[in-house]
This record gives C-alpha cells, structure tokens and sequence, in this order.
C-alpha cells in the first residue's frame, strides 16, 4: 500500500515540496501515453491533518473506475499542484514508446503550477530534468504521491479515449481503451488502424495488421 515514507524523507532533509509523476498507456495499440505530475501538500503527512479519503488513493490499477473517477476529483480539488503531459500516437511511433513515456512525464512535471524540490518518478528517471529526482521501481504501489499521479493520468486518458471512440467508432474504444483485448484485434482485422492507432506496434501483433 503507498504511503508518505519516502516524500517524508526527503521533506526531514530540507525539501520543502515532493511530487510523483506517473503515466499510462505504455501497452495500448492505440492513443496517447498521459501523464501526470502532483505535489501533496506537506501538511498531510500528519494523519491527523490529511482528508479522510486520502487512505484510499493507491495504484491506480487496483481501484475501481469509480473509486479512481471519485479520487481524481479530490485530488484536483486537494493538491498543492498538478500538472499533466501527454505524448499522441505519432509521436509514440516516432520516439518510441519508452522515450514518450518519459517525454510525456517530463511535460507533466514541466506543467505544474509549482516548481518541485524532488520529483519521484514511477520507474526510470526523466530525461533532460535538471532538478533533483528519484527514480522508484514500483512506485505507484510506493508513493502516495506517484499513486495520486497514476490515477489522475488513467482518469484523464480513459475519458480521453471515451471521446475518441465518437470520432473512430468500431473499435470498442470506450471498453478497451485502445489495448488489445480480443475485440479490438478483431476490429483491426476487419477495419485496418485508424489515424488514432500507433503503426509502430506492428511487431508485436500480424503485420499485416499495421500496413
């Protein structure tokens, strides 16, 4: 379960503010990877001063759509600040869905309307970020404030793909998320990728799929 333990390390050694910084949608055949950066106000390290709610924020893959949906809207109406970045589909298939990854994570931290002392990071560390940083492996079931940014970037990267089904119907968007389920290969099979697809994905799935 995430908890404050290595914000409230950095916070005893004279850090004044700690974000986490998360994405989604690494594995999807289809969209963006979404980000996004949170700093937590300090004061709810104390138990006695943090909202109720604030216990049940984790992983975001370990909550429900509507614990993560009712948590994304305390934490926007809570944080200190929060930023988001997102890299599209073709920018995934030109830099790679590692580099975008981290791209898009990059623009979350530059996005926030504070400028954090440290900034920890689900995973690898951030390229081209001059400010302290630490990589945490595992760090959305770690940090309570990676674990915010995780549910607030699959919150907004749902939603997003949920208005994208409107415009590229067919593929079980609003379902799938664009990630491949059974019924959204068969609809790539039938129908060809959209403009919303990733080309670069190609080799993991039939060629012929991605011409």
């Amino acid at each position: 379960m995430a908890d404050f333990e290595i914000e409230a390390s950095f916070l005893a050694t004279g850090a004044r503010s700690v974000a986490g910084v998360d994405e989604v949608g690494r594995g999807a055949l289809c969209g963006p990877v979404v980000a996004a950066a949170v700093i937590l106000p300090a004061a709810w390290l104390d138990p006695s001063a943090a909202p109720p709610w604030l216990s049940a924020v984790d992983d975001s893959k370990a909550l429900s759509p509507a614990r993560r949906a009712s948590l994304s809207a305390a934490l926007l109406a809570g944080a200190y600040a929060v930023g988001f970045g997102a890299c599209t589909a073709r920018e995934v298939d030109l830099l790679n869905i590692h580099k975008a990854s981290l791209e898009a994570m990059r623009r979350a931290v530059a996005a926030l309307t504070a400028v954090p002392d440290v900034v920890l990071v689900d995973g690898f560390g951030l390229r081209d970020y001059a400010g302290e940083q630490r990589a945490v492996v595992g760090g959305d079931r770690k940090s309570l404030s990676i674990a915010a940014a995780s549910i607030l970037a699959k919150v907004l990267r749902d939603r997003t793909m949920e208005r994208c089904a409107l415009f590229f119907p067919g593929y079980g968007l609003e379902r799938n998320r664009g990630y491949a389920t059974p019924e959204h290969i068969r609809a790539l099979e039938a129908r060809g990728p959209s403009a919303f697809h990733r080309r670069s994905f190609r080799l993991q799935f039939a060629p012929k799929l991605f011409p």
